[in-house]
């Protein structure tokens, strides 16, 4: 029955063309922050150092519009969203590699409280680009021409509850569904299938506001799960049923229930290996490594850390090392490494006249974008001490360096509002 659907929805929605038979099953692998949703890419070979002046500069572009989020790249074509020139839509637009733009759509509704930047980077599955807009449209839009296949008002279907910043979420694709977290009081995470936008399934709703995080999923022990937080709680989905299958909000005496003035503002998506999830949060509500239970049906607190509890730049795990930046206030924050095993703290550390920021990974090096000024670093990835090896400043743009840089065929993709970069560092 499921392939009948399937085959009968390819017929009406003309997603892929008629051609092509096969589709992806599994999840994509041109989703939020690389081919696992970890922030590291699989380049090798990438310059140990780059000149004065920064590495050479294949393009720059200055009509991607106001966005946080990143650069997709498939195959010849890079897709990047933001605001149109009325900043009242969010826009896709395609470039070729030289930064050529291909085409621009407006596929959505930015959102109108703080910070109305575009967030969510583009998921590319199966000849589509799937993307949720501020406001929590879900839409598919055909990566070929730009064409909108379709689009679910998913904010108000689902009488979504967010927080101060609307929605923040890449969509997840894998199998024929797209996940999207509209929280409430009705539900807290829905699939809508691919090809369509019809309802699959929606678990039951742990009555929170939304996080801000985009959800991944992970395999352990023959199983699947998908693995997303809340503005309070973190969550395991099972991913064919919708069935919420454990949750976790253990967050000790500085949870905003107890003593903290603040709501936990959940933006970073985990790091899983082996049975093992790791977040932070920010905002001294520290970090957590879980572990996952045989059957998947719970978890338990393995360690916690204080040192490493990161606002919304990411982090990545190199080798046995867990690499990021601390919140100290929303415009301080030093950078770390914590064990991945037993959550102690190798190094916690100033990058000199910066701040916080965001972090990737590849070929055992570090690649950081400062949110102050703008200085993008070439980092060991190394247990013992930050060393930025290389650095130089991305200057134009306007507002904080918040969106995380992307790797593709050996080109560095660095965002600052609507100006866009691409740097050679292979």
């Amino acid at each position: 029955m499921r392939n009948v659907l399937i085959m009968m929805a390819l017929a009406v929605s003309a997603c892929t063309s008629t051609a092509q038979t096969q589709f992806t099953k599994g999840p994509s692998v041109n989703g939020w922050r690389g081919a696992q949703n970890n922030g590291s890419y699989p380049d090798k070979g990438l310059f140990n150092q780059w000149p004065a002046e920064g590495p050479h500069k294949i393009f720059e572009v200055e009509d991607a519009g106001k966005g946080y989020s990143s650069a997709q790249v498939v195959g010849d074509r890079i897709y990047l969203t933001g605001l149109n020139d009325q900043e009242d839509k969010e826009m896709l637009s395609c470039y070729r590699l030289d930064g050529t733009k291909v085409y621009s759509v407006e596929y959505g509704n930015r959102w109108t409280g703080s910070y109305p930047e575009v967030r969510t980077t583009p998921t590319y599955s199966d000849g589509n680009i799937y993307v949720i807009s501020g406001m929590g449209e879900v839409v598919c839009i055909k990566a070929e021409d730009g064409k909108i296949v379709w689009s679910v008002n998913g904010g108000e279907k689902y009488s979504r509850s967010t927080g101060m910043w609307g929605t923040s979420e890449c969509p997840l694709v894998y199998d024929d569904k797209v996940i999207y977290t509209p929280c409430g009081n009705q539900t807290t995470m829905v699939a809508l299938n691919k090809f369509t936008g019809d309802e699959v399934w929606k678990t039951r709703a742990l009555n929170n506001k939304s996080g801000y995080v985009s959800p991944i999923l992970i395999e352990y022990k023959g199983k699947r799960q998908i693995i997303s937080s809340s503005a309070l709680t973190v969550f395991g989905v099972n991913p064919e049923t919708g069935e919420i299958e454990w949750t976790f909000d253990d967050w000790g005496p500085k949870h905003y229930g107890n003593s903290s003035r603040f709501d936990n503002i959940a933006t970073n998506s985990p790091l899983y290996r082996d049975g093992k999830i790791f977040f932070c949060h920010g905002y001294d509500i520290n970090g957590f490594q879980l572990q996952l239970a045989d059957d998947l049906k719970s978890v338990t607190c393995v360690w916690r850390t204080e040192t490493l509890d990161t606002h919304h730049g990411g982090y990545v795990l190199v080798g046995d090392n867990i690499y990021g930046s601390n919140w100290i206030n929303n415009n301080a924050g030093n950078w770390c490494c914590i064990d991945w095993n037993t959550g102690k703290t190798n190094y916690e550390t100033a990058w000199q006249g910066k701040g916080k920021g965001s972090i990737i990974t590849a070929d055992g090096k570090l690649y950081c974008y400062d949110e102050r000024r703008g200085m993008v670093g070439l980092v060991k990835a190394a247990p013992d001490a930050f060393n930025v090896v290389s650095e130089f400043r991305i200057v134009k743009g306007s507002g904080p360096y918040w969106a995380h840089p992307t790797i593709a065929d050996g080109i560095l993709y660095v965002r600052h509002a609507g100006a866009f970069y691409a740097y050679k560092i292979k």
